[in-house]
């Protein structure tokens, strides 16, 4: 989903149950990966999420841990 939409980042699974990413892209891509996450994939219960802005790190591709 990420790549198609040109979004650059990485996602993890923590032992906790969280789910921490990051993403790069065009500002709209980017937004739509977050909304993504505020509602997960099917089967997800998604409690909350925290959106925080950063400096760009120049990622490349997208990586799942």
């Amino acid at each position: 989903m990420a790549e198609s939409r040109g979004v650059s980042g990485w996602v993890r699974n923590n032992p906790d149950g969280s789910v921490e990413a990051a993403f790069e892209g065009p500002d709209d891509a980017v937004d739509e990966m977050v909304r993504f996450a505020r509602e997960g994939p099917r089967g997800a219960a998604v409690e909350s999420v925290e959106v925080s802005d950063e400096e760009p790190e120049s990622l490349t591709g997208f990586r799942v841990s």
